[in-house]
């Protein structure tokens, strides 16, 4: 999505360990404009793959999710990191790894919201490591439900989590595919 790199180039600050900075409008404050249109993109791209639900991982997923759910018209699961006073049992766990924040954390969705019939559409803010994605695989794969594909708004794809998806057979949307960081500047795959 030109708009999206564009707005990356704009906004995106590109910090030491091949981190990409975009809390101005992705993840943490958010630009609901720019999310409804990466919601369409995402329908547009699954619209023929027979999505029942759309599963994320709190918190930064949420919001490209819910747009994708409701282009979609179909309901969005998120994948919670803490444990509440409401979910506490009955529950699909998976443990993942955050690069970014340093911490490993158990993610959880209570049983009663995926069914042996669903068929997901996995979306996040971020495609790096895949350890998200994968953490969200095998809650598919514990659930006995079929992964549709995984969207993604930004994959750095100089990291293992493309060829993660793509060696898993999953098809894969990312929204911005960067190639590299060079001089502090976001290269694009395409450029």
């Amino acid at each position: 999505m030109k708009i999206l790199e564009d707005r990356i180039r704009q906004d995106g600050t590109v910090l030491p360990g091949n981190v990409l900075k975009v809390d101005n409008f992705l993840n943490h404050q958010i630009d609901p404009q720019l999310m409804d249109q990466m919601g369409a993109e995402f329908a547009r791209q699954f619209a023929d793959q027979g999505i029942t639900k759309v599963l994320t991982v709190e918190s930064s997923g949420i919001a490209p999710a819910v747009m994708a759910g409701l282009h979609l018209q179909v309901p969005v699961i998120f994948a919670r990191k803490h444990k509440s006073l409401t979910l506490t049992d009955n529950l699909y766990t998976a443990k993942v790894y955050s690069y970014t924040k340093q911490v490993s954390n158990d993610i959880s969705i209570d049983r009663r919201f995926l069914d042996a019939d669903d068929r997901v559409l996995i979306i996040d803010d971020f495609l790096a490591n895949g350890q998200a994605v994968q953490g969200l695989f095998d809650i598919a794969e514990t659930a006995g439900i079929s992964v549709a594909g995984v969207g993604v708004v930004i994959e750095k794809r100089f990291q293992k989590g493309h060829q993660m998806v793509v060696d898993a057979g999953i098809p894969l949307v990312a929204l911005a595919s960067i190639a590299s960081f060079e001089d502090g500047q976001v290269v694009f795959a395409q450029d």
